[in-house]
């Protein structure tokens, strides 16, 4: 069913079903449940109390946590202006975002909320019904995307539409939901469906939360999935799985539909409210466009998104690089792709100097390439993604890699273990370039996965 915001989503069911489970978490221990009824009045009550604060913005610091949930759904019910800010961020990063959302009030840990209370705008601008995400990079080049709870509502509704849950489903969300796709497609694909969610319990848990709650349903990112099958964590009784926000190798896939799970793989983007295409059919990798989207294929093999229920209003103050994302009111998403036969959706690369890694997390490619190119004393390489993660290419003939490895290893030491480099390969020749010498990466990523 399609809703309008997040007022009308919880009024339908609390007026519907009332007594029907909406959301289930822990508490004192065991799983306790919150009727649509009891969440609304919830959300309403905490609304009330919002006129207190200062300012017409307001941040939540994501924990996943039940008062998390009704912290978000009040601020944009009483009509602030939204940020979300990931928990994991470190200081200087949410420093960073709350004064570059203007925000004029925070909830979260208090300690965190009394270190960021000095760089609050109590006078920030508003903007109701305005939910801003940051999109999930890895430097200071992180964006805020500028969305509505009606943008993200449609969302929702596409989803519903290809994939519907029933009401006696139980949706696990154990994604951040700072991550557009954790809040779509974790929580409101589920309310949006009249089906409960289930409020994973952090990290500690991602091992035994499938047994504690016991879903039917889960979303997951693709190095979550393969934590949770390497451990052999998931349940008996969970029937369904949407991968998302990053490239997913199919062995992954398949060791999940082996345990005869129905596994679906989603595209989408933070500017387009998550989801705009899924699999259907046995391909994983041949996705359905939702119903509110158009896809388009540009002569150079960009993916275009027309979507007016669902794309962003804009980076937030940065008109520059809302003009260059968004041409006529079509999303240019910097990813490469296909239509087939079928009219469904085949993504084939990135267009945009950056990676999309398997647990959503962006590589922007001009720094890492960079410190990689200081490293080893040569500007001619470039790093694509396979199934293993970041692989470098380097240009000329083979040489022996060890003395190379050593070189990098100052670099990759800086960086998470999920963002440093799994291989290192050579092009033979001259990487292909452009009239002004720039490396063509997506050609040589085609070339890569053509050789294969």
């Amino acid at each position: 069913m399609r809703f309008t915001g997040f007022d009308e989503l919880l009024s339908h069911w609390a007026r519907k079903a009332p007594d029907r489970p909406a959301l289930v978490y822990e508490r004192g221990g065991q799983p306790t449940v919150c009727t649509f009824s009891e969440l609304q009045e919830r959300v309403l009550a905490r609304a009330n109390e919002l006129g207190r604060e200062p300012g017409l913005c307001r941040g939540v610091v994501c924990d996943g946590s039940f008062d998390c949930v009704i912290e978000i759904f009040a601020t944009v019910v009483f009509g602030k202006r939204l940020v979300l800010l990931s928990e994991n961020a470190s200081d200087a990063a949410l420093v960073d975002m709350v004064k570059e959302a203007d925000i004029a009030s925070l909830w979260g840990d208090p300690d965190l909320v009394d270190d960021l209370t000095p760089y609050l705008n109590p006078k920030a601008e508003g903007g109701p019904g305005r939910v801003l995400f940051f999109t999930s990079g890895t430097t200071s080049r992180s964006k805020a995307v500028v969305l509505t709870s009606a943008s993200l509502m449609s969302s929702a509704y596409n989803g519903s539409a290809l994939l519907p849950l029933q009401p006696e489903d139980r949706l696990l969300c154990m994604l951040p939901l700072d991550h557009v796709f954790g809040f779509v497609c974790g929580l409101l694909w589920g309310l949006s469906c009249g089906a409960s969610v289930a409020l994973g319990r952090g990290t500690r848990h991602y091992l035994d939360d499938c047994a504690f709650f016991q879903p039917t349903a889960l979303s997951a990112v693709p190095m979550l999935l393969g934590f949770l099958l390497q451990h052999q964590a998931l349940n008996e009784g969970l029937k369904l799985i949407l991968v998302g926000a990053g490239g997913c190798p199919k062995p992954l896939l398949d060791a999940a539909r082996a345990m005869g799970k129905a596994v679906h793989f989603g595209y989408g983007l933070t500017e387009t409210s998550s989801g705009v295409a899924l699999s259907l059919g046995s391909d994983p990798y041949a996705m359905t466009v939702c119903p509110d989207d158009t896809v388009d294929i540009a002569p150079d093999g960009e993916v275009l998104i027309s979507a007016p229920t669902c794309v962003m209003q804009g980076y937030w103050r940065r008109p520059e690089d809302t003009r260059a994302a968004l041409r006529g009111g079509v999303l240019h998403t910097g990813d490469l792709g296909r239509l087939d036969w079928a009219g469904r959706l085949i993504l084939t690369g990135r267009k945009k100097e950056m990676l999309v890694l398997m647990d959503g997390t962006k590589l922007f490619l001009p720094e890492y390439e960079g410190a990689i190119a200081r490293a080893l004393g040569t500007p001619d390489l470039c790093v694509v993604l396979e199934d293993r993660g970041p692989v470098l290419v380097i240009e000329g003939p083979a040489q022996e890699k060890g003395p190379l490895w050593e070189k990098l290893k100052p670099v990759m030491a800086q960086l998470p273990r999920g963002q440093q480099l799994r291989g290192m390969e050579f092009y033979g020749g001259p990487l292909p370039r452009t009239a002004s010498g720039k490396i063509m990466r997506w050609a040589v990523q085609r070339e890569g996965k053509e050789e294969k």
